[in-house]
């Protein structure tokens, strides 16, 4: 089954073109010189002077990076059909998407790996992914489950992640720039959700790294050991479907050996 975006923005297509300029900071004329118009029929669109074709629109979403979820709301903006399908991950047409994103997973095996939709949501995940899990209070894990609010979350893991500071910095400013360039109210809520939560080690407002540091990693507590990991996300490179373009995959990596003796282990004691 294949959905598509029906919520019209309510907004001039125009108005919602400059807004993304703005959000992107590029000028008119820059934007006119890359997306191959002249910046007199920009500033018409812009004004609601000229009704840009269905093509335009196209364009000036791909060059000004609009996710296609958004692209979908300035065809409507514009009153065109949307051009991008939302399918749903169950569907026939994504099975080779599912059959991916389970070999990643599973090829990780035995460190974790989770799937996030647009808003941090759980999609899917490995069976090392456990280790985080049971670590967090079962009122967090009924779905939707969302991976940000079950790492931040006093009932959470927070309680075990040993550089929660640097760690939720980390996990805010990805967030915030997920926020400025989906300009997405759900993720705007989630981000004041999050910085009401509690954190009595300091956090960082910026990221500094600190002699040898090539990442921020997360530093966890579970049972007597003190496991050390990085992280790294992986996305789809060609996706023209808005279901695919939003699915991320987070595999962590144990950043030393007592870490990955442990994951290994962990893992074997799974399968007795």
């Amino acid at each position: 089954m294949i959905v598509t975006t029906t919520v019209s923005a309510g907004r001039p297509v125009g108005e919602l073109l400059r807004e993304w300029r703005d959000r992107r900071r590029i000028s008119q004329l820059d934007l006119a010189i890359s997306a191959d118009i002249s910046t007199r029929h920009l500033s018409f669109v812009e004004t609601g002077r000229s009704k840009p074709s269905r093509e335009m629109v196209l364009r000036l979403g791909e060059h000004l990076e609009v996710p296609l979820r958004e692209r979908n709301q300035l065809l409507l903006a514009a009153g065109y059909a949307p051009a991008y399908a939302e399918t749903g991950l169950a569907a026939p047409e994504l099975a080779a998407v599912r059959k991916a994103v389970r070999q990643l997973m599973t090829g990780h095996e035995p460190y974790p790996a989770a799937v996030v939709d647009r808003w941090w949501n759980l999609v899917d995940a490995n069976a090392s992914i456990s280790l985080m899990t049971g670590l967090v209070s079962p009122a967090l894990l009924t779905p939707p489950v969302n991976v940000l609010r079950v790492t931040l979350h006093p009932d959470g893991m927070a309680p075990y992640v040993l550089n929660l500071g640097e760690w939720r910095a980390h996990l805010l400013g990805r967030l915030r720039r997920q926020v400025i360039q989906t300009a997405d109210p759900m993720l705007t809520e989630l981000l004041e959700e999050l910085l009401t939560y509690p954190c009595a080690d300091p956090v960082p407002e910026v990221e500094v790294p600190g002699p040898g540091d090539i990442f921020v990693p997360l530093k966890l507590r579970h049972e007597e050991a003190e496991l050390t990991f990085f992280s790294t996300v992986s996305t789809f490179g060609t996706p023209l479907d808005v279901t695919v373009a939003e699915l991320v995959i987070e595999s962590f990596f144990p950043a030393d050996a007592d870490t990955a003796e442990y994951l290994r282990a962990y893992a074997a004691r799974g399968m007795e």
